[in-house]
């Protein structure tokens, strides 16, 4: 149980697969006007980075099953909510006594085996890149090369802060996910260099979220908290 306790807060205090998309350099024309015609279709093509952005925006809520995985393949799974602005909840299978939860402003991770509580600003996670896509990921983003034009990655690092860590989300195209991209995975890496990957299926989107779904019951007696 202690591994596990270990992997699920590698995931929370990261404050937590396929290839991307570039797009082909334009080659050295053999014809003097073939490079404005060329440079104009590179022009018209969106921007994956854009595409990724707007697609997070354009989730208001989003239920999917995850899959938790930690460098050494320890793998725990269980259910993640989210609702925007900034709310998320990893509520985890039977007999992981943890739950990792974010307000808007804070990630608090829970441990019921200890009784033990640990918030984090969400802007220092890795995390804030999926809760506040506006902020991180547009000027913290960059593409990272596939070679598969279904697949977008999206490295999102703050250089200035090393020790908030490094996130790679990873979107799949598909016509009825919000913004025609739907977010299959991400790699979180802390400034220790502990990898977790999460690995969604069975999205789903636009359901009613009560807001008492990101509550969570405090496991300290009262001269603890």
């Amino acid at each position: 149980m202690n591994r596990m306790i270990h992997v699920l807060k590698t995931v929370a205090g990261a404050a937590a697969l396929a290839a991307p998309v570039v797009s082909a350099p334009v080659l050295c024309a053999i014809a003097a006007g073939a490079v404005p015609a060329q440079a104009a279709a590179a022009q018209a093509q969106p921007n994956p980075l854009d595409q990724a952005v707007a697609a997070l925006r354009a989730i208001s809520t989003m239920r999917a099953d995850f899959t938790q995985t930690d460098r050494n393949g320890q793998t725990v799974s269980g259910v993640l909510t989210l609702k925007r602005p900034g709310r998320i909840r990893f509520q985890y299978q039977k007999g992981v006594p943890m739950l990792i939860v974010s307000d808007g402003k804070a990630l608090t991770m829970i441990d019921y085996e200890v009784n033990q509580v640990q918030r984090w600003p969400i802007s220092n996670s890795p995390l804030g890149a999926l809760l506040d896509p506006n902020r991180d990921v547009s000027r913290y983003g960059t593409l990272q090369p596939t070679a598969n034009p279904d697949v977008v990655s999206i490295e999102v690092r703050d250089r200035s802060h090393p020790e908030y860590g490094v996130i790679t989300l990873i979107f799949v195209r598909k016509a009825s996910a919000p913004g025609g991209l739907e977010l299959v995975s991400w790699v979180a890496l802390d400034s220790q260099n502990k990898r977790t990957t999460i690995r969604l299926s069975n999205q789903q989107y636009g359901m009613a979220v009560p807001d008492n779904t990101f509550r969570w019951k405090d496991p300290r007696s009262p001269s603890r908290r």
